[in-house]
């Protein structure tokens, strides 16, 4: 092991197990200092007129980010955070504690691959550069096509790829010598701070919890081994109100507190313990999709942004303020349109069935520029994922990899999932209030 110092840059991958970068420079460095940029370019405006991100998203982070330190000082590690621009002050900290590497999690979009390359430009010769795929269920590297092939359809994307690519184990990091402590001279910014209000989560949220690696690995035992409502979750997860008819996973995810692998492998040891069904498989499914949009976004780059999609289609969308500013408050012509969106208004949450009808009506009955409405989540919904996130708006809107190009009937959605009304009427007299 060498006597000299790495640096681990966290970005959106806030945890300590399963963390390819903190494993790499934990096991090749005997030092090694962790650094977090809380981005002043995120907490900005967005061309759409919305915060790239808002209360929700913050607070979050912030718990996720706290979590991180906590969890890394066991390990013997410090985490410096910082309010400032990554691009400049990781290269700084590299120099002001004389780093001879630097990890951190490899991205492949361009806001994110702008910033690493500013960074890898300004940064000493000296300072060797450690980056690894790390947000991937099967990793990229031993996939049995070429990303560029990657297939158009999911359906073939996962025959290509469930049976044959095998999921690697997660990394498991033991803690540093004692030495390797460093007194933090840095704190967490706060909401305010960051441009936010404070507040106080409602009572009627279905995402209650707070965020961080600690956070996660509690609600997994939960869902899967205390209550094990793993064995439902196929029947249950376009359920609309609660917190367990689904598992939740997706800001944690979002966030990296928990990897894809990580889940993968607590299925498969519930499998073991209390047998598989049709549910322990549909939370991988649900993670393949996950992946899916991440090959895409490998594939596509900057079209995953474009008006014209994926597929390169011109459709004439309209930017009408009044229809979109009546659709994010919840005042559209549909009632469990305007339900989805206070709920999400209120809290930061959508189910995953609201999010495709209220995606929907917004590009295929308004016709709005879907980006608009993509940006609108972006800003809003904890579990922001941008590859997710705008290839599910892509998708919705007849640019992306939908074969069929499908528009939904939300008022017949509204009956098979929210029949006796009461789903729409717990948000819409919340909104009255």
């Amino acid at each position: 092991m060498q006597q000299k110092t790495a640096i681990v840059w966290f970005t959106n991958n806030l945890r300590i197990q399963d963390s390819k970068a903190l494993y790499e420079a934990c096991s090749q460095y005997s030092k090694v200092i962790g650094i977090y940029c809380f981005d002043k370019n995120l907490f900005n405006t967005s061309q759409f007129g919305f915060k790239k991100i808002e209360k929700f998203r913050t607070q979050f982070l912030i718990e996720s980010v706290n979590n991180l330190a906590e969890n890394l000082k066991k390990l013997n590690i410090s985490l410096f955070t910082y309010f400032d621009h990554p691009n400049s002050k990781v290269v700084e900290f590299c120099k002001k504690y004389n780093a001879s590497a630097l990890f951190f999690q490899k991205e492949f979009t361009h806001e994110e691959n702008s910033i690493i390359k500013r960074i890898e430009q300004k940064l000493s010769k000296t300072v060797t550069i450690h980056s690894y795929y790390d947000q991937f269920l099967y990793h990229p590297d031993t996939v049995n096509f070429d990303i560029l092939h990657t297939p158009e359809v999911f359906t073939n994307f996962r025959k290509r790829i469930e049976k044959v690519v095998s999921t690697k184990p997660s990394l498991v990091i033991v803690p540093k010598e004692t030495s390797n402590w460093i007194n933090v001279d840095t704190q967490l910014p706060s909401l305010m701070d960051l441009g936010s209000e404070v507040f106080e989560k409602h009572q009627k949220s279905a995402f209650p919890f707070k965020g961080g690696e600690t956070q996660a690995s509690l609600r997994l035992q939960h869902y899967f081994f205390k209550t094990k409502k793993l064995n439902f979750y196929k029947k249950t997860r376009n359920e609309l109100l609660g917190i367990d008819y689904s598992s939740k996973f997706s800001p944690w995810l979002a966030n990296g507190c928990i990897s894809a692998k990580s889940i993968y492998w607590e299925v498969k040891k519930f499998e073991q313990e209390f047998g598989s069904n049709q549910s322990t498989y549909w939370l991988i499914f649900e993670l393949i999709w996950r992946d899916y949009f991440k090959f895409l976004s490998l594939k596509h780059q900057n079209n995953l942004f474009k008006a014209t999609g994926i597929k390169q289609i011109e459709y004439s969308w309209n930017n009408d303020k009044k229809l979109v500013n009546d659709w994010i408050n919840g005042e559209t012509s549909n009632d469990f349109v305007n339900a989805n969106m206070i709920e999400l208004k209120k809290t930061g949450w959508m189910s995953n069935r609201g999010r495709q009808n209220v995606a929907s009506f917004f590009a295929k009955e308004l016709f709005l520029d879907w980006r608009i409405g993509a940006a609108y989540f972006e800003s809003m919904l904890i579990d922001y994922d941008v590859h997710s996130n705008y290839g599910n708006w892509q998708y919705v809107a007849g640019v992306g990899n939908d074969p069929r190009d499908r528009k939904f009937n939300v008022q017949w959605q509204a009956e098979k999932y929210d029949g006796h009304g009461h789903y729409r009427r717990t948000w819409l007299q919340t909104s009255l209030f």
